[in-house]
Formats: C-alpha cells, sequence, structure tokens
C-alpha cells in the first residue's frame, strides 16, 4: 500500500485576462470622459448656430468672465487695462509667432468694454485673427 500523499499541483492564477479587461476598461473611460478648457472660471458662453469649432494650430484663448476679469490660457490676468492683456497675449504668443489665431471665451453677460480690451490689445500686439467662442442654441436650452 501507498501511504505517500500525492502531489499536489499549486493553483496559479493567469493575470493575462484580468489586464485585458483593466485596459478595455481604461480605454472605455478615456473615451468617455470630458474635459473642460476652463475650469476655474465658470463662463456662460453666448448663443449662435454657426459652424463646428475648428482647432487651430496656433490658438491663444482668453477668457473673459461676467465681473470683467481676464485669462489667457489659463494664467489669469492681474490687471484689466489694456496693457496688462496685452503683455499676457505678447507672452502667450511669443512662441507660435504672429499667425495666432485669437479665440475670445466672454460670458454671456461681460461687458462691450471688456471684450473690446481684449481685440485692442491683440491689435497692438500684431494678431489680427480674432475669433469668438459661442455654444449652440441646442446646448442652451439643455441647461
Amino acid at each position: 500500500m501507498n501511504f505517500r500523499p500525492k502531489p499536489r499541483d499549486e493553483p496559479e492564477i493567469n493575470l493575462i485576462p484580468f489586464i485585458d479587461v483593466l485596459l478595455v476598461i481604461l480605454i472605455f473611460l478615456m473615451l468617455t470622459t470630458t474635459y473642460s478648457k476652463f475650469t476655474e472660471m465658470q463662463i456662460k458662453l453666448p448663443v449662435a448656430d454657426t459652424e463646428a469649432q475648428r482647432n487651430y494650430n496656433k490658438e491663444v484663448i482668453v477668457a473673459i468672465s461676467a465681473d470683467g476679469r481676464y485669462m489667457v490660457g489659463k494664467t489669469p490676468i492681474a490687471g484689466r487695462g489694456v496693457e496688462a492683456v496685452a503683455q499676457a497675449l505678447a507672452d502667450a504668443a511669443q512662441d507660435t509667432g504672429k499667425d495666432t489665431v485669437v479665440i475670445i471665451s466672454a460670458d454671456a453677460d461681460s461687458t462691450h468694454q471688456a471684450v473690446i480690451t481684449v481685440m485692442e490689445a491683440a491689435r497692438r500686439d500684431g494678431l489680427s485673427r480674432i475669433t469668438f467662442a459661442t455654444q449652440s442654441s441646442a446646448k442652451a436650452h439643455a441647461r
């Protein structure tokens, strides 16, 4: 009689299917996540039915809040005058050159003077390509 215990096979955990599932979940989350360009300032864009927004290679985004604060890119501007905005635009556009597109993303309740200040600052810096960010009327009614 053989009273020796039979050698048991060690159970092994196969990690490859687990890693495959995690990668699929990661890809799904990356594709469904929306990213906000400006999370520091809440801006309610004016409504207009226009073409879809184009992506420009060389762009500088200027955000204007309802109370008249400015942000160039993600950097807040301390002053509210043309000189302060022009200096911030010059710093942001120095790498891209004069063919930079200035995108003015102004709150619907911001003053006309705040928008004109950004346009004047862009003119002083020699940035002549200016466009405005809006939202479609379908998005405006959804809120």
